[in-house]
């Protein structure tokens, strides 16, 4: 018997038992009283996560979708936009820039590697006639298990006046961020990851600097226009009919987020993240990430000699049915990612990983049995202490 899968995927995320039972709820008038109640309950709950007093729009969309909500609200055709890619989404980002005009200038850095802070910068000094009005960058790569230090790049950029836009989808809630105290003008997010609700919401969160770009700003957009959605917010609801079923599980999980604590969910990803890490290297694999920028949310993993990434996923989903993410581009069947972001106990990621150890010994791998889950109980019994 395997049952139900075990989603070990950085999005979309295993469900809390009471966000699904919340969901379940019947629907209700999107543009009455109690519909206003939920709105500003969860945009209060999740400028918190932010960290910030400023602008949160909810969007029924995937986080894409708000990385194009960010797109069109705040650069124009023609506007000079630098990209930091160190990935897929970060080239998705670039992607969708100048799909809308914008004159895009791209770094690109090595898959697997975070940015270098110090070369955004110095280019970012470079502009001495500050012709950039944009910097996209993502947080967290979710293709690699990657995150960016971009407390630290929007820091060096001092008085560069360009809009600072980060897309955190799969790193909020996750990763540290202060939007307000790091000075972050534009940060994208979505329902799928940390916040543990199905996909289909995504968060937009802006500041004053970039409301006021917007408003002088000459780009179109209908569904994804700010102005529209800050005046209804101001009313109690969204311009178009809102995902109720979504708003109400979101509703549950903040609830759930603030029993927990952030500071609390911060920690159990981190140690999540060390746990996998710990335990993959026991069983003598190499890991992809560097240890500095390892992702919180995600562990991506090489596979070994001889045996392809994607072998390793086939056999835990036919006989454990395990779900692991693959590799993109080009890390396709080089990488296998083990998620643990969101809804996952320290009790599943024992069960990957002695199923991951017995996929191994399966397929040929010269495995010491049991040396990852020990080194896992291990990390589980000091944190017990």
């Amino acid at each position: 018997m395997t049952g139900e899968q075990y989603l070990f995927l950085p999005g979309p995320t295993p469900l809390p038992e009471r966000v699904i039972m919340a969901m379940s709820r019947s629907m209700i008038n999107h543009r009455g009283p109690e519909f206003k109640e939920i709105l500003y309950r969860v945009t209060s709950g999740i400028k918190q996560v932010y960290h910030t007093n400023q602008n949160v729009l909810i969007f029924p969309a995937s986080g894409s979708g708000a990385m194009e909500a960010a797109v069109v609200n705040f650069i124009s055709p023609g506007d000079k936009v630098l990209a930091v890619s160190i990935g897929v989404f970060g080239d998705r980002f670039a992607k969708i820039a100048g799909t809308f005009g914008a004159q895009v200038e791209k770094m690109d850095f090595a898959m697997g590697k975070p940015a270098d802070p110090d070369a955004v910068i110095d280019r970012l000094r470079a502009d001495n006639k500050k012709e950039i009005k944009a910097v996209l960058i993502t947080h967290n790569e979710t293709s690699t298990g990657v995150y960016n230090d971009i407390k630290k790049i929007k820091a060096g950029m001092a008085d560069h006046p360009a809009l600072f836009m980060v897309d955190a989808v799969s790193s909020l809630a996750a990763l540290e961020l202060k939007m307000d105290e790091w000075g972050l003008d534009v940060v994208v997010s979505g329902s799928q990851k940390a916040f543990m609700v199905p996909p289909g919401l995504s968060f937009l969160a802006f500041s004053e600097k970039a409301l006021k770009v917007h408003q002088s700003f000459k780009n179109t957009s209908f569904y994804w226009d700010i102005t529209a959605g800050l005046n209804y917010l101001d009313k109690g609801q969204t311009p178009y009919t809102p995902a109720l079923s979504l708003f109400y599980g979101l509703d549950e999980a903040l609830k759930m987020m603030e029993e927990e604590g952030l500071d609390n969910i911060l920690l159990r990803h981190k140690d999540y993240r060390d746990m996998v890490r710990g335990a993959v290297k026991a069983m003598g694999l190499q890991l992809l990430a560097d240890e500095d920028n390892a992702s919180t949310a995600v562990t991506s993993v090489i596979g070994p000699a001889n045996i392809e990434a994607d072998t390793i996923r086939k056999y835990m989903l036919e006989k454990f049915n395990i779900v692991l993410a693959g590799g993109q581009q080009s890390l396709a069947n080089v990488i296998f990612r083990i998620g643990h972001l969101g809804y996952v106990r320290q009790l599943d990621l024992l069960a990957v990983l002695s199923a991951l150890e017995i996929t191994l010994e399966k397929l040929g791998y010269p495995i010491n049995k049991g040396a990852g889950l020990i080194k896992a109980q291990e990390f589980i019994s000091k944190r017990l202490d």
